[in-house]
């Protein structure tokens, strides 16, 4: 579904790029854990996969479109692509229904608060359409962002630090729910994080990134059975 092909980024001013030669793919439906700490290049490989960064070099697709390429670039509003930012970034003078609708565009009232209930239901929610952001919870927010992020149909969800600042029950409640809703969907998913266990619980496949060089990308399984670099295996953890 999504490959990604030595995509580099380098900022004016700083001596190393922020994301240097990354190449790997996402399987259809697959679910991939992007980890690394702070200064990674995690966020802004995510930003360049949404179209709100160019790359400096490199081609990114998804499926048989091209995002990315030499003279080619394609806007964000024409990837597909959802987003599930860290915090929901719901907008706050809109209630559940209406930040959801917002993300179909122009459609008909009764059509936009339909599908808003459908959505809700889908992300355990029934019933709080007419709730405004700060009437939720950390949790709750960040459902009907992922309920929002879905109501555009999205070929992938990418999916940024989603439980920062949340405490450690609903996190775990939390992480399992989106996990869940997703493989559900059938969606296609990637998750940028700075947290191992986050990484763990939702991927299929980790992909390791540090200094903005992908160390390594695999299952859990095979991480901890051969890890590429002394980095990786204390970071996933020794078998």
């Amino acid at each position: 579904m999504l490959r990604i092909e030595n995509i580099c980024r380098h900022f004016n001013n700083v001596e190393l790029p922020a994301v240097n030669e990354v190449s790997f793919t996402v399987g259809e439906r697959e679910l991939v854990s992007l980890v690394g700490e702070s200064g990674s290049g995690k966020t802004t490989l995510l930003r360049l996969l949404a179209g709100l960064e160019k790359p400096t070099s490199g081609s990114i697709f998804c499926g048989d479109r091209c995002f990315v390429g030499p003279g080619k670039w394609l806007p964000p509003e024409k990837r597909r692509v959802g987003l599930v930012f860290q915090g929901g970034a719901l907008f706050p003078h809109m209630t559940a229904t209406q930040n959801i609708g917002y993300a179909l565009g122009r459609v008909s009232k009764k059509i936009a608060e339909t599908t808003a209930a459908e959505l809700l239901e889908r992300v355990h929610l029934p019933g709080m359409g007419d709730r405004y952001p700060h009437e939720l919870s950390g949790g709750e927010a960040q459902r009907v962002a992922l309920a929002r992020a879905l109501a555009a149909k999205p070929a992938i969800i990418l999916l940024d630090e989603p439980y920062s600042n949340l405490d450690v029950s609903t996190t775990a409640k939390l992480r399992e729910e989106i996990r869940s809703i997703l493989l559900a969907e059938k969606m296609t998913g990637l998750l940028v994080t700075h947290n191992p266990a986050d990484a763990q619980h939702f991927g299929q496949r980790i992909a390791i990134l540090r200094q903005g060089t992908l160390q390594q990308i695999g299952t859990v399984d095979e991480i901890t059975a051969q890890p590429a670099n002394e980095y990786c295996r204390l970071l996933i953890g020794e078998p």
